[in-house]
């Protein structure tokens, strides 16, 4: 997931998370760059009065996390050139679950918004024996918004700081040592996963309500580790209160130069990066999802919003509504290739 050009020295990380967004071990298929490849249309059809009332965008991941920090930015920008609110409603659960349901089940005039991660929008399916909702049939892609690798990190008193003796670590106390993320189901889920099936170790996993609670903890020393994304983990790895042993994404970060990826860390072929995106119930009008998509894409190339997102860990990722579209179906064919391969259900 052609884009415009980038600014001088700010086309490296866009060119990273690109290459790399498609997650842990998938393989084929449209790739993220390809995703985004397929430009926004230069004019969008009207969209009457819409809108003539606020907006209700349900964020599926409580205020500290990525997706909560990054439209939160966005909100201000809406407002103005909405000319109406956006009013953000944070329903985390269930792996994105809980907040998308109910956007499924509310009228379809683009009034009622959702913002959903990786995990609900192509993993649940073949994680979930039940699902609330067809990822696929019950949503209209709205637009990407964001790619966010992830950060491995552990409180100062671990005994480690690097990722092969935090392997050791694990392999001599196997099942003893506890990994937080940011939910049953997410793409934080499946990566640590995918790590601990590579590393060949055996972590206690502790699911929770999205990437900022887990940091939280981990900076409390409730919990030994976290996988998290960059957002909810940058500043206070920064400022020494987490130890960063490894990045997720196939190169490394800028805002993190020190910090190696799991591949080059001693787990060759590690890649998995995290994204979120807005979508709209299934049947809201091509105009109104125009619309939306539109003003979205015309903040996230605002060059002051896109230098706060890139320092909070987040790469703007514009799309058009058929190419995250696309990008959905694709990635759930992916995510469910590797969920059957790792035997991983939920209840």
């Amino acid at each position: 997931m052609a884009a415009a050009p980038l600014a001088p020295g700010k086309s490296a990380l866009r060119r990273q998370l690109l290459l790399t967004a498609a997650g842990a071990a998938l393989t084929g298929g449209r790739s993220f760059a390809q995703t985004l490849s397929s430009s926004p249309p230069p004019s969008q059809p009207p969209a009457g009065d819409f809108p003539n009332k606020p907006i209700r965008l349900v964020v599926t991941f409580p205020p500290g996390g990525s997706a909560d920090a990054v439209m939160r930015l966005l909100v201000p920008r809406l407002n103005e050139k909405l000319g109406q609110p956006v009013v953000i409603d944070n329903k985390p659960g269930a792996g994105g679950n809980v907040g998308l349901s109910l956007v499924a089940k509310t009228p379809a005039d683009g009034y009622t918004l959702g913002l959903g991660a990786a995990g609900a929008l192509t993993a649940n399916a073949s994680l979930y024996p039940q699902m609330p909702f067809d990822p696929v049939k019950d949503f209209k892609p709205v637009g990407m918004v964001a790619a966010t690798p992830f950060v491995i990190v552990g409180h100062p008193s671990i005994a480690a700081r690097t990722q092969r003796e935090l392997i050791a670590l694990a392999k001599a106390s196997p099942g003893t040592l506890s990994i937080g993320h940011g939910g049953n189901g997410t793409a934080m889920h499946l990566s640590a996963a995918l790590f601990a099936q590579m590393a060949e170790v055996k972590f206690v996993e502790v699911p929770y309500r999205g990437s900022g609670p887990a940091a939280l903890d981990a900076i409390a020393g409730q919990i030994p580790l976290a996988l998290v994304d960059l957002p909810a983990s940058l500043q206070q790895i920064r400022a020494g209160k987490l130890v960063a042993f490894s990045v997720t994404s196939a190169q490394r970060v800028p805002m993190l130069p020190e910090v190696p990826t799991v591949a080059e860390a001693g787990l060759p072929g590690y890649d998995s990066t995290g994204w979120f995106g807005v979508v709209a119930p299934a049947g809201t009008p091509a105009p109104i999802v125009a619309r939306l998509n539109a003003e979205i894409n015309a903040a996230l190339g605002d060059e002051q919003i896109k230098a706060t997102m890139r320092n909070l860990g987040a790469e703007p990722a514009p799309t058009s509504p058929e190419a995250f579209e696309a990008y959905i179906r694709s990635e759930t064919k992916k995510w469910a290739k590797v969920i059957q391969t790792a035997r991983i259900r939920l209840d």
